[in-house]
């Protein structure tokens, strides 16, 4: 695609001719490193490196909120630890004081902005202690992860998280990029599975993919995500991203929305998401609107993606509901969707009986009523709300070697899809070759 060889360009072109310098962050055992960082920011927000320096495991104990910066890069080449008292971080963020959602590091804006970690393998992890919150199931006041936001021409690169409460779960999302633009994010290494197969990095209420991706012109490529939600969601006015190359264990998917939720208008164009491995995901390719929801999503493909162990490897529904309840809208709109092109799956469907951990409820809430848990393809859509969607050269068998099915409802599409649209056998007709 075009715009990821200029997103290249533009990040490999820039350079600053005036002095550059390097800030040190200093470490006190036993005490918060943040206060200290914050005091010196103001003088290292044009041509700095801000370091964390090897051998050095810093203490993230409170919100770190960087000012507008320029050629700046954030290196982390030492460890960062976030608190280990939950109760402590509950008390900071309930506080009458507090500024909002606490976000480990917020970027608040700037260009020419690096985010970069170690490639050593025992240095530039980031631990977010994410096990006990996961033991205790808890999700009241929890912290939030790395908000990189409102960066034009910004590179993430290198950053290792472990046991990231800002996976997902219980923390929100771990890489935000809301309003952004030309982004480069690649070679990084999420990690939030958790020890314990009865203490699920649960989320209830709030994304937590491994990256949010949302902006214009951003490309993400050979990353390793190991979570319990989405692996990348696109959310709406996110216009030309590129996702290749990359790694997806145990989460929700490679998922566009949820869009539209309480009437909004949606705005998602130009997403290409391709060579991606889904290993014991719960979905591979994901679609989710809501009922009652307007706007439009367009151009949007997933090719080339090698899935195992997946119960849905592709999943459309504009009616939507979350955990906490059901999709009760009675309007009779839905976002539209047009273009969607699903090409080159390969893998075997997961059709023996399983309750992913995220389910609380019964049924749970990815229950589909009539399937018979061995679909290729679910298409859950809105009469006269969809255009053009096609699957092309699909290669699924379930695993106990039983019939591949697919469920799709004839009088809900204008094209031949790729295969019969019914509930039923899967059946490739001349569009699916």
């Amino acid at each position: 695609m075009r715009f990821t060889s200029h997103l290249i360009t533009a990040l490999a072109g820039i350079c600053s001719a005036r002095a550059w310098s390097t800030y040190v962050v200093p470490h006190i055992d036993g005490a918060d490193d943040v206060p200290g960082l914050t005091t010196a920011l103001a003088n290292f927000t044009e041509d700095a490196t801000i370091l964390f320096d090897k051998g050095t495991t810093y203490n993230i104990w409170t919100p770190l909120i960087f000012p507008e910066l320029t050629n700046v890069e954030v290196l982390i080449e030492g460890n960062l630890t976030y608190p280990e008292d939950i109760p402590t971080i509950q008390a900071i963020v309930a506080s009458d004081n507090f500024p909002g959602t606490w976000c480990v590091f917020t970027f608040t804006g700037g260009d020419n902005v690096t985010l970069r970690g170690s490639e050593d393998p025992d240095w530039g992890w980031i631990d977010a202690h994410g096990q006990a919150w996961w033991n205790q199931n808890n999700q009241e006041n929890r912290p939030h992860g790395w908000s990189f936001s409102k960066i034009t021409n910004g590179v993430i690169r290198d950053m290792k998280l472990w046991k990231a409460l800002t996976s997902c779960r219980p923390i929100a999302w771990n890489f935000k990029t809301s309003g952004s633009s030309n982004l480069h994010a690649f070679n990084n290494v999420i990690l939030a599975a958790s020890d314990n197969s009865s203490a699920f990095p649960f989320n209830t209420y709030t994304l937590c993919p491994g990256f949010s991706a949302g902006g214009t012109d951003m490309l993400f490529e050979n990353n390793h995500i190991v979570n319990g939600d989405d692996c990348i969601t696109v959310g709406s006015g996110t216009k030309n991203i590129h996702f290749r190359n990359s790694y997806c264990q145990g989460g929700h998917g490679l998922s566009i929305g949820s869009l539209g939720k309480n009437g909004d208008v949606a705005d998602v164009q130009n997403i290409l998401i391709e060579n991606v491995t889904m290993q014991s995901t719960l979905y591979g390719a994901r679609f989710k609107s809501w009922l009652g929801g307007n706007g439009l999503a367009r151009n949007i493909t997933w090719k080339d993606i090698t899935f195992n162990d997946v119960p849905f490897p592709i999943y459309v529904t504009q009616k939507y509901a979350n955990q906490v309840g059901e999709n009760n809208s009675t309007d009779t709109n839905s976002t539209h969707i047009e273009d969607f092109t699903f090409q080159n799956f390969t893998g075997t469907i997961r059709d023996t009986p399983y309750v992913e951990g995220s389910c609380v409820s019964n049924p749970c809430w990815y229950y589909v009523a009539n399937a018979t848990g061995r679909e290729i393809v679910i298409f859950d859509l809105y009469p006269e709300t969809a255009t053009n969607i096609i699957t092309k050269d699909l290669f699924p068998k379930t695993e106990t070697g039983a019939q591949v099915d697919v469920m799709c409802n004839a009088t809900t599409i204008s094209n031949d899809v790729g295969f019969e649209c019914v509930n039923g056998p899967f059946v490739k007709t001349e569009a699916g070759h």
